[in-house]
């Protein structure tokens, strides 16, 4: 198994797990503390389950490598990964934007071993 696929299970794993707790709330504990955590950063229950839709879109879309679709879903997890870097450095403590950071590296991986679709996926839209 190449390392990219390996790195596309786990992004994907993660986020299907992370966003569906977002949207639908199953697992009670985790959705009460994440709940608490995004009004502590000023948001709401409808911008969780926003950020919850795009980690789900990610988490699927990044399957389709070498894909437009494939690119699209890596840069959805990378910008939810980033906007919660930032959230927990200006609102908590580093290490709690641990798990963060490691998605952000992970997506970053799989963007930089698509940087030739990227930028012909660019310059094909502009």
């Amino acid at each position: 198994m190449s390392i990219k696929i390996l790195v596309v299970c786990l992004l994907s794993m993660f986020f299907l797990l992370a966003s569906s707790i977002k949207i639908l709330g199953w697992q009670k504990k985790v959705f009460s503390i994440q709940l608490v955590i995004f009004v502590k950063y000023g948001l709401n229950r409808q911008i969780m389950f926003l950020v919850g839709l795009a980690e789900l879109f990610g988490a699927i879309a990044v399957w389709f490598q070498g894909s437009c679709i494939g690119v699209i879903g890596a840069l959805a997890i990378f910008t939810t990964s980033l906007g919660a870097i930032i959230c927990h450095l200006i609102f908590d403590t580093w290490k709690d934007g641990i798990p963060a950071m490691v998605t952000f590296l992970l997506s970053t991986y799989i963007l930089s071993t698509d940087w030739a679709l990227l930028q012909s996926s660019i310059h094909s839209i502009f």
